[in-house]
């Protein structure tokens, strides 16, 4: 068992508009992001599957072709594979979980969050 406290993990400054707290364990990723309004992520994919839960704020998500915008109080599943990318409508604060976890997060494979 291991015990996590948000507030004393480290803050990773992704690029000026994206700051990212992660924990990884066995079998899954949870990141928790503070997007500033008007931040972009750009399309990208992945072998994960994804559930965006959006605590404040909202995104737009641009997802198989289909926009979806998700507020405060939502959560979006991206199934495994699918190009997926977003655009903050507004100062927002999201927690990803992801399974299996991001092997390539934790080899520094994160670039497209880094521009």
């Amino acid at each position: 068992m291991e015990l996590y406290n948000w507030a004393r993990l480290p803050a990773e400054q992704m690029n000026t508009m994206m700051v990212r707290k992660v924990i990884h364990s066995g079998q899954m990723t949870i990141a928790r992001l503070k997007i500033s309004k008007d931040a972009v992520v750009p399309e990208h994919s992945h072998i994960n599957e994804q559930i965006a839960n959006v605590e404040s704020g909202a995104l737009l998500f641009h997802i198989g072709g289909v926009d979806q915008v998700v507020g405060a109080g939502e959560s979006l599943v991206i199934p495994p594979n699918v190009p997926h990318g977003v655009v903050a409508l507004e100062d927002t604060v999201v927690t990803d979980v992801f399974t299996p976890r991001r092997e390539d997060w934790i080899a520094g494979d994160d670039a497209y969050l880094r521009r």
